[in-house]
């Protein structure tokens, strides 16, 4: 039992380390990102969905923080608008940035633990993790960035009209490119995730 134990950690160790570098690699080159026109779509989430499917709540937590560290770095001047906010006020930008992208993989975990109660297809289970991930991430962090700064901040460092109601806000910050990320989120961690499970690196 000991030995067997000693290899899940092991394993365990592995994987979320792999996620980790992948997470740091994505963050600070453009394979985080794809541009396409104006719009800018992030895959930051996607290892965070995968390590919420494949050691749970926690792991989702630990590389969402992780995830949200290097969000948080880059308000120091790689960023404009997070180098704005954080000359505003730089605890609700840590917030936004770290807080609510660990919670965004801890829900991530829970989701997926709540879908393998009633669905056992392995695509499924893993493409549901991915969507939520991002979907959480999406509503986390605009509702944290509206909540906490306001829209006069937000008017000040984005150009919107400050008069404009709480939907109408939201819907205008998240853009476009939030749907092209939850689809991306699906389809990708649904095929990572699919794979994992053949390669029995996930239980099923």
């Amino acid at each position: 039992m000991a030995k067997q134990n000693r290899k899940q950690t092991i394993k365990t160790i592995a994987v979320l380390g792999i996620l980790i570098a992948l997470t740091i690699l994505m963050a600070f080159t453009p394979v985080g990102y794809l541009k396409v026109g104006a719009i800018s779509i992030s895959f930051l989430m996607i290892p965070v969905a995968i390590g919420a499917l494949a050691k749970g709540p926690w792991a989702g937590a630990l590389l969402g923080t992780v995830f949200g560290i290097t969000s948080f770095v880059q308000c120091f001047g790689s960023d404009p608008f997070g180098t704005f906010l954080a000359s505003k006020n730089i605890v609700f930008t840590f917030i936004m940035c770290v807080l609510c992208r660990a919670l965004a993989g801890f829900l991530a975990g829970l989701v997926f633990k709540l879908v393998s109660k009633f669905v056992k297809n392995a695509p499924v289970r893993s493409s549901v993790t991915g969507l939520s991930a991002a979907l959480f991430n999406t509503i986390l962090f605009v509702g944290a960035l509206i909540g906490l700064f306001g829209k006069a901040t937000i008017s000040e460092a984005t150009g919107l009209d400050p008069t404009m109601g709480i939907i109408a806000l939201f819907a205008a910050i998240v853009g476009i490119n939030a749907i092209f990320e939850a689809i991306a989120a699906f389809i990708i961690t649904g095929a990572v995730g699919t794979a994992l499970f053949k390669a029995k690196l996930i239980e099923a």
